[in-house]
């Protein structure tokens, strides 16, 4: 069963790691129909969400089957399916065609954006700050600060090493994920050894097995450790965090937040706790969908978003000022926790 579990995890980073998908400058025969029904058929057997949501995907079929004509055009059938995809409220669901590319990005659009790299990059970075790689970092008030903007950036081990030796003498560190969309897990990974303070379960997991709704492995229980071969950071850690960390920001969030140096403080994040998969449908289109559920060690699904432990929203006076609510209660919040240590 662990070989079969490990096999299916390679074969979603397999399917999930390319940016962009190739279509035939000809579309594959097949009738509206056809597609519709195996579209339908492929998502109500392999889809992780349907009871999490409350979602009856059978009247999603019926509400929609009178949509589907036999001399409809692409854009017609395409728009069928993406309203029945829509209802999966799911931001890693998609139906990508070579004219267009369906979501659901409500997970963000609906909630504020609390943040602002504008105002940060004048008032907080100015110009003593520095780029390492894909990480943004500066010292505030002997406090360190990092900003980094995407998991599908890659993070090698001498930048964090560099970063993180830069700030041994700080009272605590500042990471910021705001606005970050996810990525590679890879990243994740590498990221949170490096701030682990021994191994962890930091998840638990279970993918689908079968057609049914409720087809499901047993859970899986991951764990985080310390690289030992690496630069750590064991002072306090403050993760900024808002709707729009989602996919693999969500994960790091998950993880990240079981060690004892670690506060999470912002707003919920956007949730997107399912590893997609493609199937390709008969006309040649691919729909995209979460196949698997991830917990936090307590049996907390994270699907929908992780609270934080302390919420916060941006002020208008704080932002009309110059000033970011986030850093700035970060940085009393972690000057506090110093002073209480010594």
């Amino acid at each position: 069963m662990k070989l079969l579990k490990y096999l299916f995890l390679l074969s979603i980073i397999v399917l999930t790691t390319s940016c962009e998908l190739a279509f035939n400058d000809k579309p594959k025969e097949a009738t509206p129909r056809e597609t519709f029904d195996y579209m339908w058929k492929v998502v109500d057997e392999n889809y992780s969400f349907f009871e999490f949501k409350n979602i009856d995907w059978d009247k999603v079929y019926a509400d929609n089957l009178s949509r589907i004509k036999e001399n409809m055009s692409e854009e017609e059938l395409f728009d069928v399916l993406a309203d029945m995809l829509f209802l999966l409220r799911d931001g890693h669901v998609n139906l990508s065609t070579d004219f267009d590319f369906s979501r659901n990005w409500r997970w963000y659009l609906d909630y504020p954006t609390n943040f602002d790299f504008d105002l940060i990059e004048r008032n907080y970075l100015k110009d003593n700050y520095q780029i390492t790689g894909a990480l943004t970092n500066t010292i505030i008030d002997s406090i360190g600060y990092i900003y980094y903007g995407s998991f599908s950036s890659g993070i090698s081990d001498n930048s964090l090493d560099y970063v993180l030796k830069k700030f041994a003498n700080t009272k605590g560190l500042i990471f910021d994920i705001r606005g970050n969309g996810g990525g590679y897990l890879s990243n994740v990974t590498t990221l949170v050894s490096r701030f682990a303070d021994k191994k962890r379960t930091t998840f638990l997991e279970r993918y689908k097995t079968g057609p049914g709704h409720n087809d499901f492995s047993p859970y899986y229980a991951f764990s985080s450790s310390p690289d030992s071969s690496a630069v750590l950071y064991d002072k306090p850690l403050v993760v900024l965090t808002n709707r729009q960390c989602f996919s693999s920001a969500n994960d790091f969030v998950m993880r990240i937040r079981n060690f004892p140096q670690v506060t999470i403080i912002g707003d919920t994040t956007g949730g997107g706790g399912g590893l997609p998969i493609n199937r390709e449908l008969p006309n040649g289109w691919v729909v995209r969908f979460s196949a698997t559920q991830s917990f936090t060690p307590d049996g907390f699904n994270v699907e929908n978003g992780i609270p934080p432990d302390i919420p916060l929203q941006m002020s208008n006076t704080d932002m009309d000022s110059g000033k970011d609510t986030y850093i700035e209660y970060a940085l009393q919040y972690i000057d506090s926790v110093y002073n209480a240590g010594k």
